[in-house]
């Protein structure tokens, strides 16, 4: 067995990132720049008002000041601003020629086109001006390679003057659930069966990522069976399956992989849920084989099949975020496997929550992290810090 690091290390080794188009910024969202995004123009392309009042010259500030114009946001103030002379001025606004300083209408008051100060005058030059350049400049980096664009950072490439940006392509996922026991959500079952819930899990786990789903049947445990469905999946970029990822005689998946032309890269990892995990290569495509138990399942997906799709989608950092947190409660010591308890964190504390068992999804739905407990690490007792993946 491997350990949880090298399994992550090895897996995104498997195959380098995908090729990259250019798309609208609508388009990007979700996606992992393939460039950096340079400020195609500076942000403010001028100072700007932060206020609503009234533009003078500093070296003036105790008034009074006589009004000459009006300066709003979109029709800015052509003229010059001289000594004892002020502009009406509005939020986001352009400060005109002459000008440094910006008055709050609170503090004046105004008769015809005299204004005088009523208030607290202006206590330094540039006060209430939004400098140019103050956000960006022309050239600037905006958003990094490889930084994942979020609604922020979409906002910020159009601000900068860009109207698509350059990702990569979205990745072809196939999802296949295997076993005899599977049913299809909804149907009946049998005493002897089970609804198909991993299938549905990872496709809601994917929703949001760069990826084109295609989610197949529950296959039965028969080796030309599954043989026959990994050649047909060769056409896809990564290829997930759950279930038979064991060392049984009806786990399947390694000799069908191999069957369909396939190699397996490594097979068992040093982690509970999830020790039956496969990975390996059959084309052009990654097959990453994830075990049955569905609680298994998600943890494995979390930790390899999503940092997976970002590496190969761009990503500069593809891994899960590793947080810390105090314990609620006393940790036994831990064996030779990284093991992954359900908790929830409340008010900054971590509570292990329900049965640690990998078929069990009750106690995953009710938590909202997972403990990371190292291999061989002592008793920890409450009160210590310890590290967790969040879970959304």
């Amino acid at each position: 067995m491997i350990s949880v690091e090298e399994a992550q290390a090895r897996i995104l080794v498997l195959k380098e990132s995908v090729e990259t188009e250019r798309v609208t910024l609508a388009e990007a969202t979700g996606r992992w720049a393939a460039e950096d995004v340079l400020a195609l123009r500076t942000q403010p392309a001028r100072d700007l008002s932060a206020m609503d009042g009234y533009a003078i010259r500093f070296a003036d500030a105790a008034g009074p000041w006589t009004m000459i114009g009006e300066s709003a946001a979109g029709r800015q103030f052509q003229g010059n601003v001289a000594s004892g002379e002020a502009v009406r001025i509005f939020t986001g606004a352009v400060v005109p020629e002459g000008a440094d300083t910006v008055l709050i209408q609170e503090n004046v008051a105004r008769e015809g086109d005299l204004v005088t100060l009523t208030g607290d005058a202006v206590q330094k030059a540039g006060q209430n001006v939004r400098r140019a350049g103050g956000d960006f400049v022309m050239g600037a980096v905006v958003v990094p390679t490889g930084a994942e664009l979020h609604a922020r950072h979409i906002a910020l490439a159009a601000m900068a003057g860009h109207g698509a940006l350059l990702v990569h392509r979205k990745l072809k996922v196939a999802l296949v659930s295997t076993g005899n026991e599977l049913v299809t959500p909804g149907e009946p079952c049998a005493e002897d069966q089970i609804p198909a819930s991993n299938g549905v899990m990872l496709a809601a786990m994917l929703r949001g990522l760069p990826v084109e789903l295609s989610e197949f049947p529950a296959v039965e445990d028969d080796l030309e069976a599954l043989t026959r469905q990994f050649r047909a999946l060769t056409d896809h970029d990564i290829i997930v399956t759950t279930g038979g990822a064991s060392v049984g005689d009806h786990d399947l998946i390694v000799p069908a992989l191999k069957a369909a032309g396939g190699e397996i890269v490594f097979w068992k990892i040093a982690m509970r849920p999830g020790k039956p995990v496969i990975a390996g290569r059959l084309g052009d495509a990654v097959a990453l084989g994830l075990p049955g138990n569905p609680v298994s399942a998600f943890v494995t997906a979390m930790l390899y099949l999503r940092p997976l799709i970002a590496h190969r989608s761009g990503a500069g950092d593809p891994l899960p975020q590793r947080l810390t947190a105090t314990t609620a409660v006393d940790l036994a010591a831990n064996g030779p496997r990284t093991d992954h308890l359900r908790a929830r964190l409340v008010d900054g504390k971590l509570m292990p929550v329900g049965a640690n068992d990998s078929a069990m999804l009750g106690a995953l739905s009710e938590a909202n992290a997972l403990i990371i407990r190292p291999s061989n690490v002592g008793f920890t007792p409450a009160d210590s810090e310890v590290p967790y993946y969040a879970l959304t």
